[in-house]
């Protein structure tokens, strides 16, 4: 076994130019695949990270009923808000807690009337992790003493004409389910990018909202920030069994549209992915079918020499093995090298901004990241297709006969 290995090590470096082309071809496939995979997976990572700051934690606990009425927003007060805020805190990965309110409602003035999502925080709690406080382009965040306050979206306040200071009417139903009207002075604008959600989220103080939908000292949701994303699962099964009263929700269950959005997004990259590895494993078979050609008379002497067509079958598949563990190697290490520098600097996507809710989602960096087992899966997978891709190579030269393969010119 040992002389076929040796023999075709040497088989591949004989010609090392063809070796060369053939290896440039699977490092640069390799290359491209892995990084559009790590640029992916950041995509993904900083889309459902900003999603989660902007919609509130990655996961949410409500009272009975909510989850089938979710998109009606109803007020349904939780019981004890800080009995579930005690048990949370005392789990790990929590980065943050906050209480809230959250109904559906107007906001008016002359220019107009717009329907909107009423979400009353508690501002000291939701500062250092909430993605509108990062993005407020005028005026201020609230504060935990606002009153008749509120924080609008820049979309919002194009449409109303408005800016900080002015005044606005709002309209939001009342845990009875009458409409409570209130005039309320903006204090700050928050631009995201994101059309919808400027136009469709206005923020006021927890205390105000309590006041004016008659949930006195009574919340509807507690809104859980862990410190990574996709840690939701196993958080929402530690924490279920101490509140059997409660329904526990993750971002994905309550906001699945941005799931699906990303699911959509994966399968073209997978099809992608797939045409650059079909394209590395064409360049193989035909490097492999040019060997196997110039090589006949070779052949021919070596089954004159006793050599078995499984023999020679097994030394085109070493030699394209081989092929594929140089190429899979040097592009597994360099794919690595180039996934962290650009894991540090970051990918510029300034000029994307306005194409898109996802774009603004992402941001105008993206960090791309891949864990270093799909790096050796992706090298593994290469070694494979080029062992595959000299299957044809290998029959053919395997089944040569040799009186013919000595008279081949």
């Amino acid at each position: 076994m040992n002389q076929y290995v040796k023999m075709a090590w040497r088989n591949v470096w004989r010609n090392w130019r063809r070796t060369l082309i053939a290896t440039v071809a699977i490092v640069l496939g390799l290359i491209l695949l892995i990084f559009m995979d790590a640029a992916i997976r950041g995509s993904d990572q900083a889309i459902y990270g900003n999603a989660v700051r902007l919609y509130g934690g990655n996961v949410q606990v409500h009272a009975p009923g909510f989850r089938d009425r979710s998109s009606r927003l109803p007020l349904l007060p939780l019981d004890n808000a800080d009995i579930v805020i005690e048990k949370v805190l005392s789990k790990p990965n929590v980065v943050a807690v906050a209480k809230r309110i959250n109904t559906g409602g107007m906001v008016s003035n002359r220019e107009g009337a717009y329907p909107v999502s009423i979400t009353a925080i508690q501002p000291e709690s939701e500062v250092a992790v909430s993605l509108i406080a990062a993005n407020i382009v005028a005026g201020r965040f609230l504060q935990g003493d606002d009153e008749d306050n509120i924080l609008i979206g820049q979309e919002m306040a194009t449409l109303l004409n408005v800016t900080v200071g002015d005044r606005v009417t709002l309209l939001g139903q009342r845990k009875d389910q009458s409409m409570r009207q209130r005039t309320m002075t903006i204090v700050g604008i928050y631009s995201l990018g994101l059309g919808d959600a400027e136009k469709g989220l206005v923020y006021i103080n927890l205390p105000t909202a309590q006041r004016l939908y008659n949930l006195r000292e009574q919340e509807t949701e507690v809104t859980i920030t862990l410190d990574a994303v996709g840690q939701e699962n196993a958080f929402i099964a530690s924490l279920s069994p101490e509140l059997p009263n409660y329904e526990i929700d993750s971002f994905d269950t309550l906001r699945p549209e941005i799931r699906e959005t990303l699911a959509t997004k994966g399968a073209a990259t997978a099809v992608i992915g797939f045409i650059v590895l079909l394209m590395a494993s064409i360049g193989i078979l035909n490097l492999m079918l040019m060997a196997a050609y110039e090589r006949t008379r070779e052949m021919g002497v070596l089954a004159a020499l006793g050599m078995k067509g499984r023999q020679i079958m097994g030394l085109f598949l070493l030699e394209g093995m081989f092929i594929g563990v140089v190429g899979g190697i040097l592009g597994c290490f360099l794919s690595w090298l180039l996934v962290v520098a650009m894991g540090q600097v970051g990918l510029d996507l300034s000029y994307a901004e306005g194409t898109g809710d996802i774009t603004a989602l992402i941001g105008n960096r993206l960090y791309p990241s891949i864990p270093l087992e799909n790096i050796f899966f992706y090298g593994v997978a290469v070694v494979v297709i080029a062992s595959l891709a000299s299957l044809v190579p290998a029959w053919q030269a395997s089944h040569n006969e040799p009186a013919e393969a000595l008279h081949h010119i």
